[in-house]
């Protein structure tokens, strides 16, 4: 019941055509060198990411996480003239917008499926009470009737739940643990070696769906360990892991993650609980599908801010020197955060 909002795939059920094409979209992408590890800020001090990123999505989004900044390299969209400088980009990038369609159809089929069945379970629940008891008053039935409303319809019709599930971005990740020199080890449950230590995802829209796709570059050196003494979780396979927010008295979850799985975050997970991934041996790319709240992360809502920052401006209309209209603090500061902003 604590990690009912994470729902994991097995690779069997995603077509074979668009694992082949995503797939060959990630090796592409590494043999043309489009990862790059990010500068971020953690706690004041900056560090380079041990994983490497490129950021894919619709044109003009943006993504923020940990002070850092990235911007898409646009799939191709229509109605927009993307240049790619080879076609292998343009193939690798549009088999991106494929897992995202597809990804988006699974999560709302997913939400969609929940929701059923929280309605039947409140219908048995009621059908039940009324067996127990016919003598329920009529303002008992109207509360059960107001509890079953407010499960079912407003959080999960349609708009709402196409705003929750249309990813408008992909964060792709890479890693090949055996080049890296050090990783931290998971503190609370004893997980082994972090790819990436326990994190809420930043800059997304409130309750949206993540879908993370998992490509694990497996071969027959690095199989599942089949030692009879192993403890917890074989540190061969690449796992995800999951816990309470700021609870470590709740068992943790680690999840192994092999060629082509898939899981999706559903609802408020992203704030509830914390993710980490934990490392296997071999490298893995895997695609972190968002609706990023790209409200504050346009071009658009820059030059926005620049012209209400540039309203305090004035030109003398003899010497035509410029100055400020006000001197305010409140003012001041305001156009001073704005100047940080840009």
């Amino acid at each position: 019941t604590k990690y009912s909002k994470l729902i994991f795939r097995k690779s069997e059920t995603v077509p074979e055509e668009l694992h082949q094409m995503v797939q060959k979209g990630f090796l592409t992408l590494r043999e043309h060198d489009c990862f790059f590890q990010d500068l971020v800020r953690i706690k004041g001090k900056d560090f380079l990411t041990p994983v490497s990123r490129i950021l894919i999505g619709n044109p003009g989004c943006t993504y923020k996480y940990l002070n850092t900044r990235l911007f898409t390299v646009p799939w191709p969209t229509e109605g927009y003239d993307i240049k790619y400088c080879s076609p292998q980009i343009h193939d690798a990038c549009k088999a991106l917008i494929r897992l995202n369609d597809y990804l988006h159809v699974e999560a709302v089929k997913t939400l969609q499926g929940q929701n059923l069945c929280e309605t039947k379970e409140m219908k048995d629940t009621t059908v039940i009470d009324r067996e127990q008891s016919f003598a329920t008053s009529r303002m008992e039935q109207g509360s059960v009737s107001k509890d079953q409303s407010s499960v079912c319809v407003p959080e999960d019709d349609s708009i709402s739940l196409k705003k929750r599930t249309s990813y408008n971005l992909t964060l792709l990740n890479y890693m090949d643990p055996l080049q890296m020199l050090y990783l931290k080890q998971e503190p609370y449950f004893g997980m082994g070696n972090m790819a990436v230590s326990w994190h809420h995802d930043e800059n997304l829209v409130e309750r949206s769906t993540v879908a993370v796709y998992s490509y694990s570059c497996e071969d027959s050196s690095v199989g599942e360990s089949n030692e009879q003494e192993l403890k917890g979780r074989d540190p061969a396979v690449w796992h995800v892991g999951l816990k309470v927010a700021w609870d470590i008295e709740t068992p943790g979850l680690a999840i192994p993650l092999h060629q082509g799985d898939f899981y999706l975050m559903l609802d408020d997970l992203n704030m509830t609980h914390q993710h980490c991934v934990l490392a296997g041996l071999s490298p893995r790319f895997s695609s972190t599908h968002r609706v990023a709240d790209c409200s504050r992360g346009t071009l658009e809502y820059i030059f926005g801010q620049c012209e209400l920052a540039l309203q305090n401006l004035q030109t003398d209309s003899d010497s035509m020197a410029l100055s400020l209209k006000s001197l305010e603090a409140a003012v001041v500061k305001q156009v001073e955060e704005i100047h940080n902003e840009v």
